[in-house]
């Protein structure tokens, strides 16, 4: 395997198919980790970890911590609300008065795209990102690709579909950057008015019907459906959208036998999917969760592990 260079995390566009396959790779020894009586190797004893996000999340900061706490850091999070930006410091100030307290690594997840990358420009600590505006997710898409991988056995040659608002969603970006490095056949499909215009040259098909591409996916991927970025009012009605765009027991008869349902979450019951499917027997939304774990232990431990052997 390849050595680690990357200082950061920030986006899967400028990883390569071998740093991308190295983080995979990692990820099966820590999500064996996380199955034994005591939860906890030595990787990371003596690093800090703090979490900034400006933004609401469950499952990614609980991920994130977990994974932290797994690997022996320490963690701090901090929560913007009650931070000194209330009283008028940027950002990156903020930022830098954190790192001056010699931590390891920090964690950002804000509205705005392209916050991470201002961080790692100008702080010598470890940025990962963990969502930044509609720009990119790379642990969620990494562990997706996990999930994938996991559950059919190769990512290469397989035809894998992102349904829903496209335009807004950082979870598709990254996806779609990912898996097409490791030569998936992504097609990506939603209403027009949440198609980004352009996109068939980050190397995607484009539907506006999802009864066409069901028959042919190996992969289902659904995409919550952002009220909050819903400003410009690109939906007539959330009912029309589950409508014609939903996923529910009539439509998935249609799939194949061992198709996947994916939803990053939080899955808006109803409106990309049904109860039924995402509680049915194709969905792996819990198993993304659980993978979430591994995947971003692997990135913390590349980024900034002491090499102390996995099962110490």
């Amino acid at each position: 395997m390849a050595e680690w260079t990357k200082h950061s995390l920030l986006d899967l566009k400028s990883l390569s198919v071998e740093e991308i396959e190295m983080i995979l790779e990692t990820a099966k020894s820590f999500k064996e980790v996380s199955s034994r009586d005591v939860k906890k190797v030595p990787a990371l004893r003596g690093k800090t970890v703090v979490m900034l996000f400006f933004e609401p999340s469950t499952r990614t900061r609980t991920s994130f911590e977990l994974a932290a706490k797994r690997l022996s850091a320490d963690t701090i999070n901090i929560a913007a609300s009650s931070s000194a930006l209330s009283k008028g410091e940027t950002i990156l100030d903020m930022a830098k008065n954190i790192e001056a307290m010699n931590v390891d690594a920090i964690i950002v997840r804000h509205s705005c795209s392209g916050v991470p990358l201002v961080l790692a420009d100008n702080l010598s600590a470890s940025i990962i990102n963990a969502g930044d505006g509609c720009r990119e997710h790379p642990t969620q898409a990494l562990l997706d690709m996990f999930t994938i991988n996991e559950k059919l056995g190769k990512i290469k040659g397989l035809n894998i579909s992102i349904v829903g608002d496209i335009l807004h969603s950082r979870v598709a970006r990254s996806n779609i950057w990912g898996l097409t490095k490791l030569g998936a056949n992504v097609t990506v499909c939603g209403p027009s008015t949440m198609m980004p215009a352009g996109i068939e040259k980050l190397g995607v098909k484009v539907s506006y019907d999802i009864d066409a591409i069901i028959p042919e996916s190996d992969v289902l991927m659904l995409l919550r459906i952002q009220k909050e970025r819903q400003d410009d009012k690109r939906l007539p009605s959330i009912r029309e959208y589950a409508k014609i765009f939903g996923v529910n027991q009539e439509r998935l008869r249609k799939a194949k036998k061992e198709v996947l349902i994916m939803h990053p979450g939080p899955t808006n019951r109803g409106v990309e999917l049904s109860a039924e499917v995402a509680d049915g027997e194709y969905s792996v939304i819990l198993n993304q969760v659980t993978n979430g774990v591994a995947i971003r232990m692997a990135v913390l431990y590349l980024l900034l592990g002491i090499r102390e052997p996995v099962s110490a």
